[in-house]
């Protein structure tokens, strides 16, 4: 039997964060990941969308504001391969980076598929391993939507496999992954078809922020399919036919199902430790992160709380400073979490939209601040794209409780405002902050 203080099953960011912590105060670390260290963060989401993201972004520059700006020279020509190279080397570094990390560490980290024997004891590659501490970080995968012909479905973990683009896709899903991949394909080039079941994508956002987007994103030439449902899909000579609910269909070169996550848990044998999950296999756990047995946790995707990738490091990072380092009040706040979404150009938001907002405080106890204004960037051109921005307010003192913004720069901006609402700002300690101009962020501090 192998004895560690703590075992990470997962090496995706929450499970990398809470090892290395744990690490960091001396303690004996065992990380297990059965695929690719780093998770799908850095192998299939964030860190190679972005990438695809920027670039896209320089092909927006190039098509709709390069000329206005004095810069002619015929049509640029893109290679797709460049960027593919160019994303897959930033992933390369960002691997070696962890591994550098857990050696510096001391991390002991296993390649295999870890499987509970008890509630102190997992299996790996036919190795037994203990710990009176174990974290499950196993993360989640894409789901498919359960149809006639899914089989044919790519999902963003076979997206950045691609070698080449499609000249006609479908995208399914009006989440954050299906809305940046449209927009991302669209800026590239591709001839993009978004279907989504509601009236319009990101439903969850503030509608005042999501319209904005909608309009940008039609603009810029997303066919928006709208309060429809794919019933199947079909492959012949000509290509993938979707088939919708409506009984309308379409010929597609690729469809990309983008419909919310499954998590990695049913290989996991947590009968064997007792944990229990949700219908879905999402790992219950309380507000520590502790599951329902002593000893065992569950951070990032797996848990079902909020997917998203600086969640699941905060949550590591607290647990380990808990467990480790005698920080006994250390846990994640899910009430105020900043976040973006890489549509063209960005939104971002942290805290409550306006109809939670009263909901939650009462209409009479909200007051909401807006500013629609076209960025100095795009005004200089003939394609103007209309930025928007909310602060939501509660009580006589005005207290932040929502900031929602879509424009050039919001996803940078928003850190630092986050900061400021994390920490109680009010209004009135916008009001009293002096305006950087001429940019974007002005607007947040200027509003009336």
């Amino acid at each position: 039997m192998n004895t560690f203080d703590y075992i990470v099953i997962g090496g995706g960011s929450g499970g990398i964060a809470t090892a290395n912590r744990a690490a960091q105060y001396g303690k004996k670390v065992l990380l297990i990941e059965k695929q690719d260290i780093g998770g799908t963060c850095v192998n299939r989401g964030c860190v190679p969308k972005k990438v695809y993201w920027n670039g896209a972004h320089i092909a927006q520059i190039f098509k709709h504001f390069a000329k206005d700006y004095g810069f002619e020279n015929g049509e640029p020509t893109f290679h797709f391969q460049t960027l593919k190279k160019a994303q897959e080397s930033y992933r390369g570094r960002s691997k070696e980076a962890y591994e550098k990390g857990f050696q510096s560490r001391g991390v002991k980290v296993i390649e295999g598929e870890a499987k509970f024997v008890d509630s102190h004891t997992v299996e790996v590659n036919g190795e037994k391993f203990s710990a009176n501490h174990i974290t499950i970080a196993t993360g989640a995968r894409p789901n498919l939507l359960p149809i006639p012909g899914a089989e044919f479905l790519d999902t963003s973990e076979t997206f950045f496999t691609w070698e080449t683009l499609p000249e006609k896709i479908a995208v399914i899903g009006g989440g954050y992954i299906g809305t940046e991949i449209s927009g991302l394909l669209n800026a590239l080039g591709v001839e993009t078809h978004f279907y989504i079941r509601k009236d319009k994508p990101l439903h969850k956002f503030e509608d005042f922020i999501i319209d904005a987007v909608m309009e940008e994103m039609e603009k810029s030439g997303i066919q928006f399919h709208t309060g429809v449902s794919p019933t199947k899909v079909e492959k012949t000579t000509e290509g993938l036919t979707l088939t919708l609910d409506n009984g309308d269909t379409e010929i597609f070169d690729r469809i990309l199902c983008a419909t919310g996550i499954t998590p990695n848990s049913e290989n996991l044998n947590l009968e064997a430790a007792g944990v229990e999950t949700d219908k879905k296999g999402f790992i219950l756990s309380n507000e520590w992160e502790e599951t329902n047995v002593k000893g065992i946790y569950s951070v990032g995707d797996i848990n079902g709380k909020t997917p998203l990738t600086p969640v699941a490091i905060m949550a590591g990072r607290k647990l380990s400073n808990r467990l480790f380092n005698g920080e006994k009040e250390a846990k994640m706040d899910y009430s105020l979490i900043p976040t973006v979404v890489f549509t063209h150009p960005a939104m971002g938001t942290i805290g409550l939209s306006l109809k939670e907002a009263e909901e939650k405080y009462g209409k009479d106890s909200v007051k909401a601040y807006t500013s629609s204004f076209v960025n100095m960037f795009t005004g200089a051109t003939s394609h103007r794209i209309t930025n928007k921005m909310m602060l939501v307010t509660v009580g006589e003192e005005e207290k932040i409780v929502g900031l929602h913004l879509f424009g050039e720069g919001t996803d940078e901006m928003l850190q630092g405002f986050a900061v400021a609402i994390t920490m109680g700002a009010t209004k009135k300690d916008f009001d009293s902050t002096i305006a950087i101009h001429p940019t974007g962020a002005e607007e947040v501090v200027t509003m009336s």
